[in-house]
């Protein structure tokens, strides 16, 4: 059948596979792939299918969505078979799994069941005139829309359900299924919520979490998320277009030592505008510390690390709500949504962020008065934790073979990589002598203007900052890096190169790991200060100890450390010769290559 055709397949399905498949006995289950969105969800239940020999599992792109970019590399790091839709259509299968709807997938040969892809279905898309059952292509107007997932646009095909099973979470969408769509709801399955379990089972690894995402002891994790819709927090369709607003005041009024921030946008977002614009997009923010989560793998780990969440009406922030994590929205129009979903009501009752009004009062008295939402615990999943033994379930018993003997389990979410903030901008510094030996110090990240505090005021720049001429105004140089690294000399060399490459700097950081930094001093004094790794950053404690030698004190006293304060956390920092005495740019032999 698949002879002549391009691109088809031929094993271990298509025209004479079964004389060349070394296994060609298996059921064959199919994800049906409508974007990258879609695929996450199909990825969370794939580990279902472990370990057994039976079962052979394909893959395949409906091409109905807007949002095709990353699918291709998605299902090649996947690495099963890629059916042509074409051919997806004319395979017999003995499963196929969706998570979405769209193209046309009422057409597939084998049962069908369709999983959410998000926290149940609660938003309302207008069929396009065309006919045209893509949801990805609806008019997003909901006065005449039906619910999409919950309404017969979209879930029957000449009056029959598109989907063998409808897989939900909780039974008010059975409920309301029924109401709107009641010759699906035969179809309907309670299997729970395997995103969400994920998120249960990892819960005990936060600080870790945190950990990877450069969180410091002391510091809150400020998370952002938005969905892809144009009225989204990152959308500039809604009433006004907070992000270019929001985006500045977050660096300029939350201090860097006390605050981490960090991003998680829709795959839609990412891949429908592409990732290296939205790079350039939040260059700027990026500069001062903000941390761009990945989409695919590390969303989950980020909310679960979160301590207050900044978002707008879509699942990330319904899920945070159902953590028990603060959540606050940027944005929150319901026109989009259906009135009696689970959502709605969260919108309604969610505390709003006024982006106008200093934003740091807000978060504190979001935190302060929190109190979990029952709503989001309640209507996420009527089955925390028994996602996997449900659906296993059900996918075995429509394939019509006995489940493993092992038990049904989910892949845990992975530690991701350790992504500390390396801000390029600008730091302006408030310092506040408070004693013989204690320091408090505030840093804001490229302010669009000067900060309020009391105590002094310097300028601590990073060498790789985009503006080199914010060098010549530096009063503290600094940058990260191994103190073997050979294209930068050992530290005691590339203070002493800094210090007299820019005259007007008083201090050179040269911080070497994650606790610790050597130091020098416009006098030539080289000086090594050291604290918990878990602390904070180290080029905070140099310009605390640059505040403090600028009222001509002499290193020599700080045999007993330097306790340096950022917000309500104090930091006990040793200070320690790290030369031999004063040294000079002279006194070092370049480095080899140099």
């Amino acid at each position: 059948m698949s002879e002549g055709r391009t691109g088809w397949l031929r094993v271990p399905v298509g025209h004479g596979s079964t004389g060349w498949a070394t296994r060609g006995h298996c059921r064959k289950v199919l994800l049906i792939v409508h974007n990258v969105t879609s695929a996450t969800r199909l990825l969370d239940v794939l580990p279902l299918f472990r370990d057994d020999l039976r079962v052979q599992l394909l893959a395949t792109c409906t091409g109905s969505s807007p949002f095709q970019a990353g699918v291709s590399e998605l299902l090649a790091r996947v690495g099963v078979p890629v059916l042509p839709w074409d051919q997806a259509l004319r395979t017999p299968v003995d499963l196929a799994l969706a998570a979405s709807f769209g193209g046309e997938i009422h057409a597939i040969q084998g049962d069908l069941i369709i999983i959410s892809h998000g926290v149940g279905y609660n938003k309302r898309l207008r069929r396009p005139e065309t006919g045209d059952r893509r949801p990805e292509t609806g008019d997003r107007r909901p006065e005449t829309g039906p619910v999409f997932g919950l309404s017969s646009e979209w879930l029957l095909a000449d009056g029959t359900p598109v989907a063998d099973v409808l897989v939900l979470s909780h039974p008010e969408q059975v409920e309301r299924l029924r109401n709107a769509c009641p010759e699906a709801a035969p179809t309907a399955v309670l299997a729970g919520d395997p995103c969400f379990d994920r998120m249960l089972a990892a819960r005990p690894y936060r600080e870790r979490f945190r950990r990877a995402l450069g969180v410091k002891r002391g510091q809150r994790l400020v998370l952002l998320n938005s969905t892809w819709n144009p009225e989204s927090l990152f959308g500039d369709g809604g009433d006004e277009d907070v992000l270019p607003l929001l985006l500045p005041k977050l660096s300029a009024e939350l201090a860097a030592d006390e605050h981490r921030i960090a991003a998680v946008l829709h795959p839609n977002i990412w891949h429908g505008h592409g990732p290296g614009q939205i790079r350039t997009w939040l260059d700027r923010a990026q500069r001062s510390g903000l941390a761009l989560v990945d989409p695919l793998e590390g969303w989950q780990q980020a909310l679960l690390a979160a301590d207050v969440v900044v978002g707008d009406f879509g699942s990330v922030s319904y899920y945070a709500a159902a953590l028990g994590t603060p959540t606050v929205l940027g944005a929150s129009p319901l026109a989009g949504l259906a009135a009696d979903s689970p959502v709605a009501d969260f919108v309604r009752r969610a505390p709003r962020l006024d982006p106008h009004a200093p934003l740091r009062p807000q978060l504190e008295a979001v935190l302060a008065t929190h109190r979990p939402m029952s709503g989001p615990a309640e209507f996420t999943t009527s089955a925390p934790g028994e996602a996997a033994a449900r659906l296993r379930r059900v996918f075995y018993d429509v394939m019509g073979i006995p489940e493993p003997t092992a038990p049904a389990l989910l892949d845990p979410l992975p530690l991701p990589s350790y992504d500390p903030p390396v801000r390029t901008s600008p730091l302006r510094v408030l310092t506040n002598v408070l004693g013989a030996t204690e320091v408090s110090v505030t840093r804001y990240a490229d302010p669009r203007y000067e900060p309020q505090g009391p105590g002094e005021a310097h300028t601590a720049v990073h060498e790789d900052t985009l503006d080199p001429g914010l060098l010549a105004i530096a009063d503290v140089i600094f940058r990260y890096g191994s103190p073997d690294d050979p294209r930068l000399g050992p530290p005691e060399y590339w203070t002493a190169e800094v210090l007299e490459r820019h005259p007007g700097c008083a201090l050179a950081v040269y911080v070497t790991a994650a606790g610790c930094c050597v130091v020098r001093t416009r006098d030539g004094a080289l000086l090594r200060l050291d604290a918990d790794p878990q602390a904070a950053d180290p080029a905070a404690y140099a310009s605390a100890l640059h505040a403090w030698l600028a009222l001509g004190k002499d290193p020599a006293d700080l045999k007993g450390g330097l306790t340096v304060w950022t917000g309500q956390t104090a930091h006990q920092v040793s200070v320690t010769q790290a030369g031999p005495g004063p040294l000079t740019h002279s006194d070092h032999a370049r480095p080899e290559g140099g």
